[in-house]
């Protein structure tokens, strides 16, 4: 016999509870607690003879063949992937809806079918047809590419063993319903147990499993935050729904690099790789306009330009605004501060914009002094120049601290043409004299100032 039982999950982060509570005590947000139904069983099941148990083996023992990859024929999703697809891995693939997560893996299906790989593409949202449609405006018809437009997981898991797919994937997590449990799709039951079959289905079947999951107002993965921690990778689908440009940024990554950056372009015939992104974040750069400065940033294992833009304008309002788009907010009013205090330029009286050009978002401490020097350049309307990159982080001394990867940085800036660059003088180094670039060494903000 089995007993009901009903607890209180969060919707953000998963943490139960006995009873309702206001605000969640793991994620601290409030009203996310929903009740949800669990079945416990009391038969307990038969022990395992102590023959077929496993045994732990000597790490001398353990195979260190590298993982057998395969590859998508797509560049950038390979590179966030570390190489390629896992055999037996658990990929999740999260973003807002309309942003590109089904055309990219259906355009990865169809890559990967031309290579003679068996894949199965399950949708719990649309129909066969309209996958159909989708893949004619894609060129992505193929009698070897299978679909099953099903929720249910019994049903997914016998066609997966019966096409002996090589790799599936499940659109989306938040549709799938396992019999076994009794609470609606979608909630932190059903999505902890269909994961967890998923997980099973790819290590014992030797699957590489692609999830789309949905994304919450936050721009965190929906549903319990185990999820994350359930499969293998993380992939984070970024851009501005008007725009073209979208970013597949990676966060969790068992078999690579994590925070590697893939960049794409969205046209009426799918998604185009950028092979040269600073290329394209640069592209329509304002000639000798304040506020204006290009930096030179670190994604991954590559070195990418962007442009930061500032503008500074007399404020209406007794407390001026700070705004900023593609950069922590707190970040940038910490640099303000600085400006102020040990760059001697009083700005409390004016508004501040501050925003990345191309839609790109970044957390590099390295950009601290392009910030700087785009907001100072700005107030004092007058440009940096066009020939100038900037490297550099700023502390709350006005110190220009050194960053790591000095010479990819200034390497990627000479290779697009730049003359000049402006970096830490803890950075010195010999070898970057033979780039035939004008190097600037600074060690605070105030120098920096005062030599632009």
């Amino acid at each position: 016999m089995a007993k009901e039982k009903h607890v209180f999950y969060c919707k953000e982060c998963g943490y139960e509870s006995a009873k309702w509570m206001g605000q969640c005590p793991g994620c601290r947000q409030w009203n996310t607690f929903v009740e949800e139904k669990v079945t416990v069983s009391k038969n307990k099941e038969k022990l395992v003879p102590l023959q077929d148990r496993p045994k732990p083996i000597s790490m001398d023992q353990v195979s260190s063949e590298e993982e057998d990859r395969i590859e998508t024929n797509i560049t950038e999703l390979d590179r966030v992937l570390g190489g390629g697809i896992v055999k037996g891995s658990l990929v999740l693939v999260g973003g807002d809806p309309g942003i590109g997560k089904s055309t990219l893996l259906l355009e990865m299906c169809r890559n990967l079918v031309a290579k003679d790989i068996k894949v199965l593409y399950v949708s719990g949202e649309e129909s066969a047809a309209q996958i159909k449609m989708r893949a004619e405006r894609l060129r992505a018809l193929d009698a070897r590419l299978m679909l099953l437009a099903d929720n249910d997981m019994d049903n997914v898991e016998n066609a997966a063993e019966n096409v002996q797919a090589e790799v599936m994937i499940i659109d989306s997590i938040q549709t799938m319903e396992s019999a076994e449990i009794d609470n609606v799709p979608g909630s932190v039951t059903q999505v902890r147990e269909v994961t967890s079959r998923l997980m099973q289905l790819a290590k014992q079947k030797n699957i590489a499993v692609f999830i789309v999951g949905h994304v919450t107002k936050e721009g965190t993965v929906a549903g319990p935050r185990t999820l994350e921690h359930m499969v293998d990778s993380v992939l984070y689908f970024e851009g501005d729904g008007s725009g073209g440009f979208r970013m597949l940024r990676s966060q969790k990554n068992r078999f690579g690099s994590t925070n590697e950056v893939g960049v794409f372009n969205m046209t009426d015939k799918g998604l185009e790789e950028v092979t040269n992104p600073s290329e394209m974040f640069l592209n329509g750069r304002p000639k000798e306009s304040s506020g204006s400065v290009v930096v030179s940033t670190i994604e991954g294992t590559r070195a990418i330009l962007i442009e930061i833009q500032a503008l500074c304008s007399d404020t209406s309002f007794s407390m001026p605004r700070r705004t900023s788009v593609g950069l922590d907010f707190n970040r940038v009013n910490l640099l303000i501060a600085v400006l102020e205090k040990r760059g001697g330029l009083q700005m409390s009286g004016c508004d501040c914009y501050v925003n990345i050009a191309g839609g790109m978002r970044i957390d590099d401490p390295s950009a601290d002094l392009g910030i700087v020097m785009a907001i100072a350049s700005s107030f004092r309307d007058r440009s940096v120049g066009d020939d100038l990159v900037i490297i550099g982080e700023v502390g709350l001394a006005g110190e220009i601290r050194g960053v790591r990867n000095a010479s990819m940085r200034v390497k990627e800036a000479a290779k697009m043409g730049y003359k000049r660059c402006m970096l830490p003088k803890s950075n010195y180094d010999k070898e970057l004299d033979k780039l035939g670039m004008d190097l600037v060494y600074v060690s605070s903000v105030g120098e920096a100032l005062s030599k632009l």
